[in-house]
């Protein structure tokens, strides 16, 4: 027998025979109204102003009850909602059924019971459409209100959870959760923003340059004039062209190159296109003419203006965790717990982490001052990674103040090995040594030298990071002042020494290491005369040296071709890190391995009798030919003599006087 089935409600039985039940036995149902009324006043007093409440409310009750047929509300009995309520027959109980524990609903026997009296407003003017009363405590959801405007996730649970997880705090438990939404969000937002930049680009087409009116009649801009030599040279005179003008101007301009053949002027040439958004863009951002002009060359048209852009922006905040202290879980639950916003980097580096906003100084927390973090750009990983060093080993690091990739190398090593920490410049070494004692690097010896002089000082190191010094044009959005303050003749000292360090660093590496032999070469630089011309310089210049591939999954090839110059094919094995497109510092990153020299045949040992005689006639015979074969050592004595005079002037070295040649007697 089933539970409804076993407390059926019987029907009703005579006064006279009705036995009072309890309410411990009846629970939720209600007792029959008409029994137990000799017995209430045993179980609990009644109040008189209650009876003449139950008077007033039972009267309200039948008014209400004729305005609706009883067949409104049938009970099924059969039902298994689960509500605990059983049918009944009367009117009386189908209205008890409808609007639960009313006062006085049908008798004084309510008070038999012994439970809470619920009282039932009936002045309010919705009392018709009230539904079924049901003991089931309603959920949330349904209390919240219907959405305003539909949509097609309309009923989902997505915005739902996504503004919990909003509400919620950055947790250890979330964080990761948190960054895969917040990817995933980047990433709609990014083919939006492609989807708009079409949609704009098809916009243009549509425009009429010449600015006659289209098919409703209007004209929606004025027509773009480009101006003549004459009136640029006006223009600067008069004290420069507006700046919504200048904005105008290189819109257009850019717009006209993606398709000149059918948007240019008549009799314009490209070139003088090119002059002109050139000359805006150094107005506009404030770059000299030279640099402008240097950057803009590295990219096509539209991406230079990106670039150019990326560089007024400053670059997130990264922290890298110094995995000798703490570990990068530990170290984020610290940060969050002080109220800092932070996420991993990427997938390509394990101790990255940037920081979105800090209540605290990020600088100046005790995870900090504990040596536990270090407050480093996010591109400063690249060629320690590059670079992969391993324990126990002899690392260089040519460049290293202020000490954010030696310390780097030292958490890879594990405190094992030796890494030479060098800079040329003795004041930086002071923040170098207190970065390293700081982190807890006990593996690393501070000097200061000259890089050309380590071949000499000290070699035979199995990993060399060369980070060379640049004009730091990578960096801009960090510095302002490189926009006006590098000329031609910077790049050419730069490029030079930076020629002459990688040569001394390739030295400086033992081509015998059985596990390493590596060199990572990286600038802060975009320019080509200081990456990939210093790379060509390098293979060229030493034969046994190769370029291997850097281990970084992400980041741009390096140039094979650039404006008539042609590099060594496996110059694409370098990686180009740009600000517009990773959200990073420009970046270069190159890496080589240096293998054993191998021995070329002397050319003074090839015997003469090797050599093929040369005819020089039909009647030359071959005492003839020797003699004109052979030299005379004795007059070239004068040029080998200038020759090592001027080798020794290049090295700075006074040379020796000449010789008075020999005189000859007759």
């Amino acid at each position: 027998m089933g539970r409804r089935a076993k407390h059926k409600q019987s029907a009703p039985e005579p006064l006279d025979n009705a036995t009072n039940l309890t309410s411990k036995k009846l629970g939720k149902r209600k007792a029959d109204s008409d029994s137990g009324t000799d017995e209430a006043g045993l179980l609990r007093p009644t109040k008189k102003a209650k009876d003449q409440k139950q008077n007033t409310v039972s009267s309200r009750l039948k008014k209400f009850s004729t305005k609706k047929s009883k067949s409104a509300f049938k009970p099924d009995s059969d039902n298994d909602s689960g509500d605990g309520w059983e049918d009944v027959d009367s009117g009386a109980g189908m209205d008890e059924d409808k609007f639960g524990n009313a006062e006085g609903f049908v008798d004084a026997s309510d008070d038999q019971l012994g439970g809470t009296v619920q009282k039932f407003d009936f002045d309010t003017e919705e009392e018709e459409d009230l539904e079924p009363y049901s003991n089931r405590k309603k959920s949330k959801r349904s209390e919240r209100p219907s959405k305003i405007i539909p949509t097609a996730s309309y009923g989902s649970d997505d915005s739902d959870e996504d503004s919990e997880d909003n509400d919620d705090r950055v947790t250890m438990a979330n964080m990761e959760a948190r960054s895969r939404a917040l990817d995933a969000k980047a990433a709609a937002e990014a083919e939006l923003d492609e989807e708009e930049f079409q949609g704009a680009a098809a916009s243009d087409e549509d425009i009429d340059v010449e600015g006659e009116p289209d098919a409703e009649g209007e004209i929606d801009a004025e027509p773009f004039h480009l101006p003549t030599a004459s009136e640029r040279e006006a223009e600067k005179q008069s004290g420069g062209p507006d700046v919504h003008v200048v904005q105008r101007r290189m819109r257009e301009c850019v717009r006209v190159l993606g398709k000149f053949k059918w948007l240019a002027e008549k009799n314009r040439s490209r070139s003088e296109y090119t002059d002109q958004l050139v000359s805006d863009i150094a107005s506009y951002y404030g770059y000299n003419d030279f640099l402008a002009e240097k950057l803009f060359q590295l990219f096509p048209v539209a991406e230079a203006i990106e670039f150019f852009e990326a560089n007024e922006v400053p670059r997130p905040v990264t922290i890298r965790t110094n995995t000798l202290k703490t570990r990068r879980r530990d170290l984020a639950q610290s940060l969050v717990n002080r109220g800092v916003n932070l996420e991993p980097i990427g997938k390509w580096t394990n101790v990255g982490l940037q920081v979105f906003e800090s209540s605290v100084p990020i600088g100046a927390t005790p995870e900090y001052l504990a040596g536990h973090y270090m407050l480093q750009a996010a591109s400063s990983f690249l060629p320690v990674i590059a670079l992969a060093p391993q324990p126990d080993e002899r690392v260089l690091d040519m460049a290293s103040a202020p000490g954010g990739k030696t310390t780097h190398i030292a958490a890879l090593l594990q405190n094992t090995g030796v890494v030479f920490a060098n800079d040329a410049n003795k004041a930086r070494t002071k923040s170098l040594t207190a970065n390293v004692h700081r982190l807890g690097c006990k593996n690393v010896v501070v000097c200061s030298y000259d890089g050309r002089e380590f071949p000499k000082v000290m070699g035979g190191f199995d990993r060399v990071l060369l980070d060379a010094p640049c004009s730091g044009t990578g960096v801009i959005s960090k510095d302002q002042s490189v926009k006006v303050n590098k000329s031609e003749r910077d790049f050419t000292l730069l490029s030079h020494l930076q020629k002459q360090l990688i040569l001394c660093a390739i030295d400086s590496v033992n081509p015998d290491s059985k596990t390493g032999g590596y060199i990572v070469y990286s600038t802060c630089s975009v320019t080509v005369d200081e990456n990939e011309s210093v790379v060509d310089y390098a293979l060229r210049k030493r034969p046994n040296v190769k370029l291997v591939d850097t281990g970084l999954e992400f980041g741009r090839e390096g140039y094979t071709k650039y404006r008539g110059k042609t590099f060594h094919p496996s110059v694409n094995l370098t990686r180009r890190f740009y600000p517009h497109v990773h959200n990073m510092d420009g970046f270069y990153v190159a890496k080589f391995k240096v293998e054993k020299r191998s021995k070329a045949t002397p050319v003074d040992e090839t015997p003469l009798e090797s050599v093929p005689p040369f005819v020089l006639g039909e009647e030359a015979s071959v005492d003839q030919v020797l003699e004109e074969v052979g030299f005379d050592s004795e007059e070239d004595t004068p040029y080998l003599e200038e020759a090592k005079r001027r080798r020794m002037k290049a090295k700075g070295l006074r040379p020796h006087p000449r010789s008075k040649p020999k005189s000859t007697t007759a």
